[in-house]
């Protein structure tokens, strides 16, 4: 069995689909792992995949990628792009687009499969690969986790995986400690009295409300974390009313919040509900808001000893200069979750996947990206096919076999 890896990844790039939602690329990935010898199991977690390869005796690996896409409109211009439409959660006709690489991430796993399903010669141990759905929600990990996944395949000795980012193809970045973020999102409702915009003084304007909030959560970073620490925090949503004259009962705001340590995002979300609820009583509210807290992630943390021997594998395949240390991303990725499960090392690495003449080496090596480069989640994220593919299977494999037994031959 040979595969044709840009061929997958064109078909994966042009059928996307939404979290919890990935029958056709589940059913893709199980297939292929079956055709190479692995013993696989469906069905984790709604649809996610592992696939094991045992090889003897030697420590057990598990490489991660996920598989779920994005509600956006794909605006690549490539002849594969994504035509393709979904149903969200909330029950939403959307357009869906791989705009965050999990399409690359799937492919370039397969690929691993392959390699180290060929080569068993050179290592010893068992390789164990899963594709998790549902990334993007914050929960497929633990969906998986919940589900039994590491009473159905075995327990690892280290967590490997990596992440497509718009970095030069070919080139890898490893961060140890805290590598990415924590996320919380978190919906506040907040409840006035409605009535007619032309008597304000009959209700009690949760619109009003919901923007004293919003501007007083700005100085939840600037006034009560420490400048030696970090946070974010955003409100990407403020919805109410149904019409220009009235003054509606309720209104409801989306908050992002992103952090690097625990204290810090228990310090943030206090703050929050605590602005939120003393404004409301200001506002004269009939009750408190109400909070609803929606995807989670855990920070991101690499172990050190684990990040340093993996990058020294990752410069002997992909070669001297072209692993770096990208720094924290404020991204959030929920891959540390398997990781935590099983009470194991984490190794998490960003992988290159644009074209290497759009960048400046001087300015990456001092940490500044190309301007107007698009962003993952952007309708223009567009990795390169050659060489992101051959790069994100080599640095898989070496990885892998870094951490895997000696050759049984």
């Amino acid at each position: 069995m040979s595969l044709d890896l840009a061929a997958i990844y064109r078909d994966l790039h042009a059928n996307p689909e939404l979290s919890f939602q990935e029958h056709r690329t589940a059913a893709i990935v199980a297939e292929t792992l079956t055709g190479l010898g692995f013993d696989v199991v469906t069905g984790l977690g709604t649809t996610g995949v592992a696939g094991v390869l045992a090889n003897g005796a030697g420590p057990t690996v598990l490489l991660r990628a996920d598989m779920d896409a994005l509600p956006v409109l794909e605006d690549t211009g490539l002849p594969y792009a994504s035509t393709a439409r979904g149903t969200d959660a909330d029950g939403n006709d959307v357009p869906v687009m791989h705009a965050c690489g999990h399409d690359v991430h799937v492919t370039c796993l397969l690929g691993a499969a392959e390699r180290m399903a060929a080569e068993r010669s050179r290592w010893s141990g068992a390789l164990v690969v899963v594709f998790q759905p549902a990334e993007e929600l914050g929960g497929g990990a633990e969906s998986m986790v919940a589900d039994g996944l590491f009473d159905r395949v075995p327990r690892p000795d280290i967590v490997l995986g990596q992440h497509v980012a718009p970095l030069p193809a070919g080139f890898a970045g490893v961060h140890a400690g805290v590598a990415m973020a924590a996320a919380d999102e978190l919906t506040v409702r907040v409840h006035g009295v409605g009535g007619h915009g032309s008597r304000p003084e009959a209700t009690i304007d949760p619109v009003l409300l919901a923007a004293a909030i919003t501007v007083r959560l700005q100085g939840v970073v600037a006034r009560e974390i420490a400048a030696t620490d970090a946070a974010v925090v955003t409100v990407g949503q403020l919805h109410a009313g149904t019409k220009h004259n009235i003054i509606p009962s309720e209104a409801m705001l989306g908050i992002n919040v992103r952090s690097f340590d625990e204290s810090v995002r228990t310090k943030v979300l206090t703050a929050i509900e605590r602005i939120a609820t003393g404004e409301a009583a200001a506002s004269g509210a009939p009750r408190d808001p109400h909070f609803d807290y929606g995807a989670r992630f855990p920070a991101t943390v690499n172990d050190a000893d684990a990040s340093e021997r993996t990058a020294a594998a990752l410069r002997r395949a992909l070669g001297e200069g072209r692993v770096f240390d990208p720094g924290v991303v404020s991204g959030s990725e929920d891959v540390g979750v398997f990781a935590t499960a099983a009470g194991v090392p984490l190794v998490y690495w960003f992988l290159g996947g644009f074209d290497p003449s759009l960048f400046d080496p001087a300015a990456l090596a001092a940490g500044r990206l190309p301007e107007n480069l698009p962003s993952n989640h952007s309708p223009k994220f567009a990795p390169v096919i050659d060489p992101t593919l051959e790069s994100g299977v080599a640095a898989l494999v070496a990885a892998a076999r870094e951490w895997l037994g000696a050759s049984v031959g």
